[in-house]
């Protein structure tokens, strides 16, 4: 999957706002030939909009019908169009309904007011815009505004967190860098994105179960994730388990703005940061239900406590108690997370084939064991099919 910068205007190879590029399918023929938008949610999510905002943005803009399915994450605009237009339409809903109009940067939300009129508010500046209500998307956003409910502690990382590498992060600690202080108050500096990603053909819907996301079912799972992080019996060495309530409340704690280097330095300061069990605690409080794309950013700081096959199993472990208890929703990504967690080398390919051939009630229940290493399977069987043709090749 290839990068751009979301302000395609904006040429700074530092730029760390990103986007995949468009993926469309033209499917049907004739009278009945409509495009597919295949990565309509990766993208929506790079934004922080809904997606079914630029589904319609694109129906409006090619005076075409459109057809969204927010439960499978299909969507259709009738007619032929191939990436390249759809990609230069999404640019004017950017610059329409994404990019802050003092600053131009992407860190806004759609604010609805009782009167109808529409503005970004910008975290980076601060400053209120209009936006534009002759066009017809303003009117469909008036009716159908973006959820208000408060987001994971680190929403904002999908786009604001700097991607900072293991060298930074030695440099950060040891002080051993040559950099300014204002170098190092930039996210910029430390910015890092792929331009080319092998992707997989996962299906994320549910296969044989549904996730209880009732407000009480939620807050039985979230009270059950903060117990464990205390009353876990893990075969590590420090039994004092002080130090790592402490470190996960410090990175859970939703008011504080911990960057990578922060939560690295805390570690060290802990004298956890070599524990295989930090790691675990970690993957627990770190990450938000946009995980997949928050692995990347923090792929440097994953790298540095990662340092064996311990550490591997202890942060398989986090990630099977962090969807299976406290996001639920999320368990049909584990196919994109262990993705991405191999992509980055954090996991190696031997480790996740014997993590996905049994369940264990080591970390959770057996029952939520089953269902995310079934939910995994179709990633496990990718990694296995590759490892079959490699040593057939070297054979």
């Amino acid at each position: 999957m290839s990068f751009v910068n979301i302000c395609r205007d904006n040429n700074d190879p530092f730029y760390r706002y990103k986007m995949p590029l468009i993926i469309s399918k033209i499917e049907g023929r004739g009278n009945g030939i409509r495009t597919a938008i295949m990565n309509t949610s990766d993208v929506a999510r790079a934004l922080s909009r809904p997606p079914v905002y630029i589904i319609k943005f694109f129906g409006f803009e090619l005076g075409a019908q459109t057809s969204i399915n927010e439960a499978d994450d299909r969507y259709h605009v009738n007619g032929s169009h191939d990436s390249p237009k759809l990609q230069d339409l999404l640019d004017g809903f950017i610059t329409k309904f994404v990019l802050c109009k003092a600053c131009k940067n992407p860190e806004t939300d759609i604010i609805v007011q009782k009167d109808g009129s529409l503005f970004r508010d910008c975290k980076a500046c601060g400053k209120r815009t209009s936006i534009d209500l002759k066009h017809k998307l303003a009117s469909y956003i008036a009716k159908n505004p973006p959820s208000t409910a408060k987001q994971g502690k680190k929403k904002a990382a999908a786009t604001a967190s700097a991607n900072t590498g293991a060298a930074d992060l030695n440099d950060e600690v040891n002080g051993s860098g040559s950099k300014s202080p204002a170098d190092h108050n930039s996210d910029d500096e430390f910015s890092r994105f792929k331009a080319e990603a092998s992707g997989i053909n996962v299906n994320d819907r549910d296969d044989g179960w549904a996730a209880d996301l009732s407000a009480e079912a939620v807050k039985a799972r979230q009270k059950e994730n903060e117990q464990s992080l205390s009353n876990l019996k893990l075969d590590d060495e420090d039994s004092d388990n002080a130090k790592f309530d402490e470190f996960g409340e410090w990175v859970a704690d939703e008011d504080a703005e911990h960057n990578d280097v922060d939560i690295y330095k805390k570690a060290i300061d802990l004298g956890i940061a070599k524990k295989h069990r930090t790691v675990q605690v970690l993957a627990q409080t770190l990450f938000t239900e946009d995980i997949v794309d928050e692995i990347e950013e923090h792929a440097g700081l994953l790298k540095k406590l990662v340092t064996g096959e311990k550490h591997q199993k202890a942060l398989l472990g986090g990630i099977e108690r962090f969807v299976g208890l406290t996001h639920a929703e999320l368990i049909p990504k584990i196919p994109k997370i262990l993705h991405a967690l191999y992509d980055e080398e954090i996991l190696e390919e031997e480790i996740i084939i014997s993590w996905g051939s049994k369940a264990s009630k080591k970390y959770v229940d057996k029952d939520i064991s089953k269902k995310v290493r079934k939910a995994a399977k179709p990633f496990i069987e990718w990694l296995e099919q590759a490892e079959s043709e490699s040593e057939s090749e070297s054979e």
